[in-house]
């Protein structure tokens, strides 16, 4: 891998602030640069402003408060010469031309020859940019397209230019891909690139049949978000947040780049965009667009785009729509949606059928192949689908004519699928329990193997594969070759209960047959939401409290039984991992996680405390229990990996996968490592409590709390209890006492919280609402 020990990044504004924020969550200090804003002392304020925003803004660019240190800003003016010093640099200024060659012509006197120079640019043809610099710097010369927020979104666009060193453009993906976290997809030098050429296409037709259907603003997002497989931002929010000059920019450029598309006056930008520049209403970045917060309550308003009043947002419904959230299967949802006969379904089959036959059409132009197309969608646009599976879930034969009974003409490469009798883009081709996976290669004609990607691993291929040594259902056992064992949790949030930890103690026994280590992980939305709380809500209820005290022993043991396993098991944790789902990492011998991963023992939200071993933990990691109280008191959540590790939730020798699609494959050669020279530890009967003392004084600290109008009258008490558990209950003095002991106190005092009725308004609410309930 390439040696990147400092990077520049030209342009503070949004994107290169926070593509500077990610160098530095990767550990890679930054110089970012920006013009000298007229009339202001501070002749560096433009790129100090940048850095803030990244820091403070919402979602924030950087992992935890102490990374912006590594990002330090300066002027164009003042600071170009210290370009001589950094091994790579990005430039993320404005999208016109004549702007970026300007700054060029000044970066190529000053750098460092063979240093990496790269642009950010969402669409400028690159050979644009560079034309008239030097061979040197042309040959080094490459585009490096993040997607914003750099920080969240997975997609980088790799492009190469005219004259780009072949191995400088593999050299820099892979770094993009393990340092940096992203999914790479090598683009071809064309207007927009990928992303954003089908970006644009989707959002451009979404635009044009909502107002030509008579949408309002809230109707199109709510047919165009989760429900289809988008984010929950959908359309018109997307574009708030994305900035509505932004958005309008990149079609007016597409629109001015692509004078031969048959689609071209697609990307024309619509009047109501062009109203809104006039008005400068250009979304979140000016307080108003498509939405507004209106008083001290921020009411969400939505804009009226024929009249540009705003007034309260409504909640649409349509039949279809609402009979189509009962389907849980995307792709039957899917179906059905397009297979109505109103003014939702109508819609939504015109938007996938326009951006569908386009995709087709624009092969072999922006890609060779429908997967790099798949993989922008899902990874720039977070698309559940690309557009090619997207054709496969609605079905290809069909959904192709239908396309042909509408009047379209089908691309020569469809209708050779057909002719082929073509059932899919996608179709299986495992080998013996080996996943493999065959695509039709449009520009050919025929199937044609889709290549490995060392180090990562899908669950779901190797399930498909015949990889399944056992199951429930909330869980499976996969074998991942090489005698690992991975548990997948598919339970509804992936919550825990017998289904789960069963099949991970099953799972350390099959090992007796031949396997060697365990991964713990998945790849669903979140690693686990916690204790199945429905169950334990529905226990207390019924007042089944003997039922309940052995549903908690056996959860504990399960835990334990990660923790002393005779066989190595990894803990692969991302994204959420909440109460239950924090004791797992907690318990792990060894961890690896994603750079995402909001960690947190949550449970006093619920007015419980940690029963599975989550307050053992923490007190065996820091023994001060004020530390432990606090966390746990306040249910803090981490932010990311790196945050988590400060807050006490992973040791120093968890494993942090920057790129979770890597998480797996990481959790799978970690465990095959410790498993060369592997031994388990013994349950602790030296852990040090403050006794009744200590118990006195957190709950003075909570009394505070509570007379300082910080906690309720019942967040006292559930204090009570966690005080009691942390310091080893009424003991005189200090003393050492044994991990059983600790869990023992955690699960009757767990018990007696579950008996009281504002513990069990508190389940029921979060469970019916989603949120907290402060009783």
């Amino acid at each position: 891998m390439i040696s990147i020990r400092r990077v520049a990044v030209l342009g503070a504004g949004t994107m290169g602030s926070r593509i500077a924020a990610h160098f530095a969550n990767a550990g890679i200090p930054a110089l970012l640069l920006d013009i000298v804003a007229p009339g202001v002392a501070d002749r560096s304020a433009a790129a100090k402003k940048g850095l803030e925003s990244a820091w403070k803004g919402r979602p924030g660019g950087f992992f935890t408060d102490a990374l912006p240190a590594l990002v330090t800003p300066g002027n164009f003016e003042d600071d170009l010469q210290k370009l001589a010093e950094c091994d790579w640099i990005i430039e993320a200024v404005t999208e016109k031309l004549e702007v970026k060659r300007a700054l060029w012509s000044r970066v190529a006197e000053v750098r460092r020859p063979g240093s990496i120079v790269s642009t950010n640019t969402s669409g400028i043809p690159l050979g644009l940019i560079a034309e008239g610099l030097s061979e040197e710097f042309r040959a080094n010369f490459l585009g490096t397209h993040f997607f914003n927020p750099p920080r969240y979104l997975h997609l980088c666009e790799v492009i190469p230019g005219p004259a780009t060193a072949p191995a400088l453009l593999c050299a820099v993906s892979n770094f993009i891909d393990r340092r940096l976290g992203k999914g790479v997809v090598l683009c071809k030098d064309t207007p927009n690139f990928i992303g954003n050429r089908i970006g644009s296409m989707w959002g451009s037709t979404t635009f044009k049949y909502a107002i030509e259907d008579g949408f309002t603003v809230e109707e199109v997002d709510a047919v165009t978000g989760s429900l289809i497989g988008l984010p929950n931002s959908a359309s018109c929010r997307l574009i708030d947040i994305v900035g509505v000059d932004i958005w309008y920019h990149v079609g007016g450029n597409l629109y001015n780049m692509v004078p031969s598309d048959p689609w071209r006056e697609r990307f024309q930008p619509h009047p109501v965009m062009e109203e809104l520049m006039k008005r400068n209403w250009l979304g979140d970045k000016t307080g108003q667009g498509f939405y507004k917060r209106v008083g001290p309550a921020k009411e969400i308003h939505a804009l009226n785009w024929q009249t540009f009043d705003y007034a309260p947002a409504a909640k649409p419904k349509f039949a279809s729509v609402e009979q189509a959230k009962l389907i849980e299967d995307l792709p039957a949802r899917l179906r059905a949606l397009v297979a109505a006969d109103d003014k939702a379904g109508t819609f939504l089959w015109k938007l996938f059928r326009d951006v569908l036959l386009y995709s087709a059409e624009r092969i072999p132009e922006i890609s060779d192949r429908i997967i790099e197309i798949d993989r922008a969608m899902r990874w720039g646009y977070a698309h559940t689908f690309g557009p090619f599976e997207l054709w496969d879930a609605l079905g290809f034969q069909q959904t192709a004519r239908r396309m042909e009974a509408d009047g379209l003409t089908l691309p020569a490469s469809i209708v050779t699928m057909l002719s082929h009798g073509a059932k899919s883009f996608y179709r299986s081709a495992d080998e013996n329990r080996q996943p493999r996976t065959d695509y039709f290669d449009l520009r050919a004609g025929h199937y044609a193997r889709l290549e490995d990607r060392p180090g990562i691993i899908e669950l779901n291929l190797m399930k498909r594969a015949g990889g399944v040594v056992q199951k429930n259902a909330g869980c499976s056992m996969i074998d991942l070759g090489d005698g690992v064992l991975n548990v997948e949790f598919h339970s509804k949030m992936n919550s825990l209960g017998e289904d789960q930890m069963g099949q991970i103690q099953a799972a350390i026994a099959e090992c007796q047959k031949g396997f060697s280590a365990v991964v713990i992980g998945n790849q669903g939305d979140l690693f686990s939401a916690g204790a199945n709380l429905m169950m334990v809500l529905m226990l207390a209820q019924d007042e089944e409290f003997d039922d309940l005290e052995i549903a908690i022993h056996r959860f504990q043991q399960g835990m334990m039984a990660i923790k002393y396993a005779p066989v190595p098991v990894v803990v692969a944790a991302h994204s959420k991992a909440l109460g239950g789902g924090c004791e797992m990492i907690l318990h792990g011998p060894r961890v690896q996680v994603s750079a995402e991963l909001y960690a947190g023992l949550v449970e006093v939200g619920v007015g419980l405390i940690p029963g599975g071993g989550g307050c053992k933990e923490m007190i065996l990691r820091h023994g001060a229990p004020k530390t432990v109280f606090e966390t746990i008191g306040y249910a803090k959540v981490s932010s990311s990996a790196d945050d988590a590790r400060k807050l006490g939730f992973l040791d120093e020798s968890a494993g942090v996968s920057m790129n979770g699609e890597r998480l797996i494959g990481d959790a799978k050669a970690a465990a095959l490592t410790l498993a060369q020279t592997y031994k388990p530890a013994t349950p602790r009967n030296d852990v040090k409590v403050a006794g009744a003392a200590g118990v006195a004084l957190l709950k003075q600290g909570a009394w505070i709390g509570h007379q300082g109008g910080y906690i309720t009258d019942y967040d006292l008490v559930v204090a009570g209890k966690l005080a009691h558990v942390l310091c080893g209950g009424r003991l005189s003095g200090e003393q050492l006492v044994s991990e059983q002991y600790l869990l023992d106190l955690e699960r009757e005092a767990f018990l007696s919280l579950c008996g009281d009725a504002r513990t069990q308004a508190r389940m029921a609410h979060l469970l019916k609402t989603g949120k907290p309930l402060r009783n």
